[in-house]
């Protein structure tokens, strides 16, 4: 009777092995009949209720079954190894009408956008980038772009002092005046470039400044300058002026009217405001300039009775506020996603 079980049993197996198409119904059917607990194993722990000499026998039938049930396992097995489960077969069908997904990507800060623009605008005008260290000495960022020493830029209100341990002193190259700062603008690039090149040359400078100020919907404590400089043999203000004129009309992609006014800066003379006329016929304060003071080209081994230039100093920061209408500078550092996802 145990042995019409036993083929039965084979019989049974057989055929659902023959019904197998994926490798999910192979593991089922490897834990129902191969399993711990599967069929087989039931057999082998049923033959304590045998006699000593069934139980041989019978044991030596339900290895041979085994064995058997193992071996078209194994080749159903390889089979089926590469084939999907059905499940999966139904999850994983392309539907080629189905749209498609968008993905999620990372994106360029709207700072960083406006900045590489410009930067590429002047590019296309013969200019070359610049940089250099946002950690400077006090001779760099003042002494030699002709900032008086009772200047009030100097005072701790305005400047990010450092105190002077040999690890930051070691970071300042070419030290004059080994009192570090965090530059308060651009201009020690000017400086430290017309030390290493001659003219006649054209750069502009892409970079971050630090200010000791309040915050406010018009001024950060750190922000970001995108400073120009050209240096030749002649060179005026209208030269400046036919040069940010087309700057900014590139830029906004429009024509945009400009107007110089009078104004001060230690290392340029003369120094004046560029105001820019806004759709609404407001002016805007944009950006400051002028032309190089005689004394910063001393202070670099240039003769200022051979050489002329203009410098300027634009807020990338402004520059994007009018491009994209935006009232508070402090928006573009809260890292809001819901802002900087719409550029």
């Amino acid at each position: 009777m145990f042995f019409m079980d036993l083929n039965e049993l084979e019989n049974r197996a057989k055929e659902e092995l023959e019904k197998i198409v994926d490798i999910k119904e192979a593991e089922d059917f490897f834990k129902k009949y191969l399993g711990k607990k599967g069929e087989i194993a039931k057999v082998f722990d049923s033959l304590k209720d045998f006699a000593q000499d069934e139980k041989k026998q019978i044991g030596q039938e339900a290895n041979k079954l085994k064995k058997e049930i193992e071996e078209f396992f194994e080749q159903k097995k390889q089979e089926v190894k590469n084939v999907p489960a059905k499940h999966k077969q139904k999850e994983e069908k392309i539907d080629i009408t189905r749209p498609g997904f968008k993905k999620i990507r990372g994106h360029l800060h709207p700072l960083t956008l406006v900045m590489e623009e410009a930067c590429g605008i002047f590019q296309t005008m013969g200019f070359e980038i610049a940089l250099g260290p946002e950690l400077e000495s006090e001779w760099y960022n003042f002494d030699a772009l002709n900032v008086p020493k009772d200047h009030p830029a100097r005072d701790m209100q305005d400047t990010f002092w450092l105190k002077e341990p040999k690890s930051v002193r070691s970071k300042l190259e070419g030290l004059k005046s080994d009192k570090p700062v965090m530059r308060t603008h651009t201009s020690p690039v000017q400086v430290r470039y017309m030390e290493s090149h001659q003219p006649p040359l054209r750069i502009v400078v892409p970079g971050r400044v630090f200010r000791n100020e309040a915050t406010d919907a018009k001024h950060e404590a750190q922000f970001y300058q995108l400073e120009g400089l050209l240096v030749d043999e002649d060179v005026s203000s209208a030269n400046f002026k036919a040069i940010i004129e087309e700057f900014l009309k590139r830029f906004f992609k429009t024509s945009v009217e400009i107007r110089l006014r009078p104004g001060f800066f230690p290392f340029t003379e003369p120094s004046f405001e560029i105001d820019a006329k806004r759709a609404d016929g407001k002016w805007l304060e944009l950006m400051g300039a002028g032309m190089v003071h005689p004394n910063v080209f001393k202070a670099v081994g240039l003769n200022p009775n051979q050489w002329k230039g203009f410098a300027f100093g634009v807020g990338v920061d402004r520059l994007a506020m009018v491009r994209y209408n935006i009232a508070d500078i402090r928006i573009f550092y809260q890292n809001d996603l819901r802002f900087l996802t719409q550029f």
